[in-house]
This record gives structure tokens, sequence and C-alpha cells, in this order.
């Protein structure tokens, strides 16, 4: 498991783009019938990616439970939201089977022991993208499909920030201990997320873009508001956003990101929202 230990912003703004990119980029998420786990310890925040093509792949496979969180199993003390942006494939969690297709999502609850994860078809397999968070008591584990997701139209064509929202571990959806997300997808035309931009102070925050279209890049913005930097990011790739940083970013196309925040409250109106003029 790869360690990502808290930066602050005195020394981020002196990063150079290989500091940059080796503290919050995450890369490489999707390793045949390996799981990739990356531990943040800002908000002890896990994000993890599996792509099971021969093999019928455990959430522990190469993570030493006790070496990482001091527990006996993975979700001993954790909650876990998962989507599938591959073909489809099934996740056992503790007996139970659920299919997911293509950008369906599933939240695991705290105390779940054993979770598996397998392609229906290893010529087109399942790519799980995972983000785990702390968590105090259990809830529902439960399967949400794409359609079953809160649709929220925003922005506008002349912002080129057109795109719909969509909400699947939220508060409006379903129960957890802090563990929020969901998935923006832009419209061919519009290349900005989340602008005006934000930070909230409470929460951090990790975009996961995907539906990148071949030799096209998302230049992804972080930073704080007045010593912002830019990541280069490809298709499949993570970023990690701490509280104090802005989180947005435009494509040289339109393209999908995963959200997934945690840490104090789930309040999606406890941010400090920033003008575009402001940044610098």
């Amino acid at each position: 498991m790869d360690i990502r230990y808290c930066a602050n912003q005195r020394d981020v703004k002196r990063y150079t783009t290989e500091e940059l990119r080796d503290e919050f980029l995450i890369s490489n998420l999707y390793v045949p019938d390996k799981v990739v786990a990356v531990y943040s310890h800002v908000d002890r925040m896990v994000t993890l990616g599996c792509m099971p093509v021969e093999e019928t792949v455990s959430i522990e496979k190469g993570i030493d439970c006790w070496k990482n969180f001091g527990t006996d199993y993975f979700l001993e003390r954790r909650e876990i939201g998962i989507f599938n942006i591959g073909g489809d494939g099934v996740i056992t969690a503790d007996g139970v089977e659920y299919r997911l297709g293509y950008k369906d999502c599933l939240y695991i609850t705290k105390g779940t022991r054993e979770v598996f994860f397998k392609s229906c078809e290893k010529e087109r397999p399942a790519k799980f993208y995972m983000v785990s968070a702390p968590a105090h008591t259990a809830y529902e584990t439960k399967l949400l499909t794409i359609k079953d997701a809160v649709k929220r139209q925003l922005g506008d064509e002349a912002s080129s920030n057109r795109r719909v929202l969509n909400q699947f571990i939220h508060p409006d959806v379903l129960k957890t201990c802090q563990l929020s997300m969901g998935m923006t997808a832009l419209e061919p035309g519009s290349v900005w997320n989340s602008m005006p931009c934000h930070t909230h102070e409470r929460r951090m925050e990790i975009y996961m873009y995907f539906e990148v279209p071949e030799n096209q890049v998302v230049m992804h913005f972080m930073g704080e508001p007045a010593q912002t930097r830019h990541l280069v990011m490809k298709n499949e790739e993570a970023v990690i956003s701490p509280s104090w940083s802005i989180h947005c970013g435009a494509g040289t196309s339109n393209y999908t990101f995963i959200w997934a925040m945690g840490g104090e409250n789930q309040a999606f109106d406890d941010m400090d929202n920033l003008r575009a003029d402001e940044l610098k």
C-alpha cells in the first residue's frame, strides 16, 4: 500500500512538478488481478482500484490490514464506495452477490468481513474504483445503479461547463457515516468542472477522471486560491485534494469524473466559494 502523508500549503507552493505529482496524483489504478491502494493521511481516506481478469480478487489482496489499519479485516472500522467503470462485474460482500454494470455503484457498510471482485467476461474486465473512509457505525450495504442516481443539471454552454451531477452515496440518497460519492459528466463542448471553484475546510476530496479520450488530458487546478498550481491528468487517474486546496479542472475534451469526500460533516453548503477573478 502506498502511504501519502499530509502536505501543508506553505511547503506545497515550493514544489516542483515532480513533487506535486508524487504527493497528490494517483495513477496505474487498474492492474490485472491486483488491488492497488493509496492511503492518504488527509482524513485517512483510502483510494483503491481493482481489475479482475483471470481471478476472483479479495479486497485485501496485497494489503496487511493489521499493519496499515490496526484491524483484523479491511472494513472492520471502515465504509467503502465502489464504482464500476469497466465491463460488467460482480462484487460479493459477506456471501451476497451484487452485479454492477457500467457506472453502477455499491456502498458497503462497516463490519463487512469479506469482499471479492470478479469480471463477468475476462475479455471485457470490470474496473472497480473505490474510496474508503473511517466509520463509527454500520448502515445498509446498497447497490445503486446509474438509473438510481439523483441527477442535477448544472452549468451552461456560455461558460463551457454544462454538466450532469449524479448523486449516489449522498445524504439525500442513503445514510453513511461520512463518505459521500458521486459522478459528474460534462456534455460535449463543455470542459470546465467545479468552476467557479471552492474549498471546504472541514472535508477533503478526491477526483478520479475517466472517459478522457485518447491523446486528450485534463488540467486539474489545485493549491491555495492565491497560490494555484496544476496537474496534467490522463484517463483513469485520480488526485487528492486537501481541505485547503481548490479543486477544479479544464479538459481538452469533455470527460467524466467521480468525486469522493470525507471529513467533519456531510453538509454540502459548508464551503467557501470563490469567484474566478479571485484566483491567482
